[in-house]
């Protein structure tokens, strides 16, 4: 018995001894090294960044003119359709011209008569039979009558208003029969096939604004849709009162979308960096008045200075301080030390249709009739 006894004590003392042994094993693995504090991070991006100025503009048509009659006459015929496009040279209005056609023909027989007189007093003088000043005076009588005929046929060609440019007419203001009075108004012509635009740049950026610079302007009434254009003038003063410098470019109209009036917001190019380095806006860690980063190398975050440029929705450019291929932290930078341990966590991949979750349905739903309660369940309930 007491061997027995002894035996069994010795396979009881066994396993004690064994979980003794694995115990410092468990805390060895537990002491290991560190795998560093879980952070996400991205590389840097590389692509062209532009500075621009913002403003606010109107649009004015590429040429522009309200058509008015220069003598006073009834209005005899409108040779256009509200809203029609005419050429250039194209017969608007045509006024009365009868009284005006009546003095051009008094007027013509009045220089025959004093070119025939011309004539013979000419044939006098050669033949010495009236002195030069009865030469000068016939002269004279002939031109005072071409030019009263050159003057009635300008106010004929004034009966007729033409278009001094292509363009489209506008609404009119009269209608056939009315009399008119110099000034009065018909119609506007716009031409609207290229479009005018002004807006406004403070003088700081004299320096930097050029003939020939790019805009993009945006309009309420078509907020999906983006035009371009180039400016072309510039105001050679700058306003006293504003201190801002008048520009003017000119946009192309496809499909006569853009009218003149209307206001736009203006974006104006000055100038595009190409190759610039591009963070997101959570990368960045100020300190003071510098700005700083955590860049992820050999698995450590070093905090690196950088120096900050152009500025657009949700990324910052970095002009100082980064290379192309540079990984950035843009979380996990509260509790982050410089040369600290890290483990940059894997980007979570997009939702599959297969695997998508409608909204307001749990997911792993089993199909069939729900099933009923347990009866202990009821029970208990109970």
């Amino acid at each position: 018995m007491a061997v027995a006894l002894s035996a069994c004590g010795k396979k009881d003392e066994a396993p004690a001894a064994g979980a003794a042994q694995s115990k410092p094993a468990g805390g060895a693995a537990a002491g290991g090294p560190p795998k560093g504090l879980p952070v996400k991070a991205v590389p840097v991006k590389v692509g062209d960044v532009s500075n621009e100025v913002t403003a606010v503009g109107s649009l004015l048509a590429e040429e522009s003119v309200v058509i008015r009659p220069e003598i006073d006459g009834r209005l005899l015929e409108l040779h256009f359709q509200e809203g029609q496009s005419v050429g250039r040279g194209a017969k608007l209005v045509t006024l009365d011209a009868s009284e005006v056609q009546a003095q051009l023909a008094a007027a013509n027989a009045q220089v025959r008569t004093d070119e025939q007189r011309l004539e013979r007093t000419k044939e006098l003088l050669d033949q010495k039979f009236i002195s030069q000043d009865a030469y000068d005076v016939a002269k004279n009588n002939y031109q005072r009558s071409v030019a009263v005929k050159e003057e009635i046929q300008a106010r004929l060609d004034k009966t007729v208003i033409r278009a001094p440019f292509p363009g489209v007419v506008g609404l009119r203001q009269v209608s056939p029969g009315a009399y008119l009075k110099k000034g009065d108004d018909i119609a506007r012509l716009e031409n609207i096939a290229s479009i005018k635009l002004d807006f406004r740049v403070p003088e700081v950026y004299a320096s930097q604004v050029k003939v020939g610079q790019a805009v993009a302007i945006r309009l309420d009434a078509f907020p999906a849709e983006a035009f371009t254009g180039r400016i072309f003038a510039m105001e050679p003063m700058v306003d006293e009162r504003t201190r801002t410098m008048l520009l003017r470019a000119r946009v192309n109209n496809q499909g006569f979308k853009l009218k003149p009036g209307m206001f736009v917001r203006v974006a104006l190019t000055l100038e595009t960096r190409q190759n610039a380095i591009l963070v997101p806006e959570p990368a960045i860690w100020p300190q003071g008045q510098e700005s700083y980063v955590y860049r992820v190398v050999d698995d450590k975050a070093l905090l690196t200075k950088i120096e900050i440029g152009q500025r657009r929705p949700g990324e910052v450019e970095v002009v100082a301080g980064l290379s192309p291929g540079d990984v950035v932290i843009t979380e996990g930078q509260m509790k982050m030390k410089d040369g600290a341990p890290v483990m940059v966590l894997p980007n979570a991949p997009p939702p599959t249709a297969s695997n998508a979750t409608v909204p307001g349905q749990a997911t792993g739903a089993v199909s069939g009739p729900a099933t009923k309660p347990a009866p202990a369940a009821a029970e208990k309930k109970g």
